[in-house]
C-alpha cells in the first residue's frame, strides 16, 4: 500500500530529481524520494544498532561458535 503526500522541496532539489529521472538513474521523482527515505530508515536503524552495541557490547551467544569455527574449519580455495 502507498499513500500520496505533498512535500515542499527547494528548487535545487526538484531540479536534481528531474535531472536524475531525465538521465534514467531513477524511474520517477517519487521512486527517488522513496529510495532516499528508505536509505535514511536504514541509516537510523544502523545508528540505533551501534548505540546498543556501545551500551551492551558485542558479546552474544554466538561468540563461542565463531571462536570454535575460526580454529576448526578449513576453507578450500
Amino acid at each position: 500500500m502507498s499513500t500520496q503526500i505533498a512535500v515542499r522541496l527547494p528548487d535545487e532539489m526538484v531540479a536534481f530529481l528531474d535531472r536524475t529521472v531525465a538521465i534514467g538513474k531513477a524511474p520517477s521523482r517519487a521512486a527517488l524520494v522513496a529510495a532516499a527515505v528508505e536509505r535514511e530508515m536504514r541509516r537510523q536503524a544502523a545508528e540505533q544498532d551501534a548505540q546498543v552495541l556501545r551500551q551492551e557490547g558485542a558479546a552474544d551467544d554466538l561468540d563461542a561458535l565463531v571462536q570454535w569455527s575460526s580454529t576448526h574449519l578449513e576453507l578450500e580455495d
